[in-house]
């Protein structure tokens, strides 16, 4: 059932890159959360594993002098909503941390693994979306850096190349100060349970009365994590009342590409898109300190 044909505990980051570079069939295995269960249905047949879960430095939640906040992949659900600099800086972060399963998969599961798993449902990719955050991808020859909005090709596909291994989440000081931000994840159960939709928005206000910046992030709304820039080009500059939060709800649904499953048809996923956007924009306005009365 668990078919693993080598496996590797890798103590830095220089060895597991090595590891990597040597063998491109070898996967990365952190808190196995998503991976055994493949490996369990037969998703993934057998593996050759790295383990990076020894790696400390890749858990680290840092902010350097300019500001930047950098979160190590090995961050676990548990660790993001226990910190104070993601709750004072960038709560919106922790409010979608704490929707993750329940407290023993947020003990284990990795905000690393659940942006590289590439699935629409990740409850991390529309915040760190709607913070303009950069992936640091570093290989055995040296790094790049990567919006996280166009990491993502398809369903379970990201734009991780053979021997690349994500080292750091950033998010520049310019795409958090001053923002207020809210999720708000929409599923049949409050707890243990995948969302049917999940909308992010940050937003900056100006003169308390009207959007100055805005970011919408949308999840399972298509075969990604998406952003949706029509409806942020519409709200923004406009004063907020419940006209402008209608009709970006309704181009939100512009970006995005819902479909039919077992768990919710198109029709009620496009439902919840206009109305959880204007939700989540109205909370992320007041918390951004802006005032309103619609």
């Amino acid at each position: 059932m668990y078919q693993v044909e080598d496996y590797y505990e890798a103590q830095t980051v220089e060895e597991a890159l090595t590891l990597l570079a040597g063998d491109p069939e070898r996967q990365i295995i952190a808190g196995g959360t998503d991976l055994l269960l493949k490996m369990r249905d037969g998703v993934v047949e057998s593996a050759k594993l790295v383990s990076i879960r020894n790696i400390g430095k890749l858990q680290s939640i840092s902010l350097d002098q300019e500001k930047k906040i950098t979160i190590g992949p090995l961050a676990t659900f548990t660790d993001l909503a226990d910190s104070d600099l993601i709750n004072s800086q960038i709560p919106i972060l922790t409010e979608a941390a704490l929707t993750v399963g329940g407290p023993q998969i947020r003990r284990m599961a990795t905000v690393g693994g659940n942006i590289c798993n590439g699935v629409p449902s990740a409850d991390s990719a529309p915040p760190l979306l709607a913070l303009d955050a950069l992936l640091n991808l570093q290989h055995i020859g040296g790094e790049r850096v990567v919006p996280l909005k166009d990491f993502y090709r398809g369903p379970g596909r990201v734009d991780l190349r053979p021997g690349e291994l994500l080292t750091g989440i950033l998010i520049n000081e310019t795409s958090y100060r001053s923002f207020g931000g809210c999720y708000i994840k929409f599923s049949p159960r409050k707890a243990m349970d995948l969302a049917i939709i999940g909308v992010a928005v940050t937003c900056r206000v100006a003169e308390k009365t009207r959007f100055d910046q805005v970011r919408i992030a949308l999840g399972v709304a298509g075969p990604t994590p998406l952003r949706c820039p029509g409806a942020e080009d519409f709200a923004r500059g406009r004063g907020v009342d419940s006209e402008t939060l209608l009709k970006t709800g309704k181009l939100a649904l512009d970006s995005a590409q819902a479909r039919d499953s077992h768990r919710a048809s198109r029709e009620y996923r496009e439902h919840l898109i206009k109305e959880l956007t204007g939700r989540a924009l109205k909370t992320a306005f007041i918390r951004a300190g802006g005032e309103i009365d619609a």
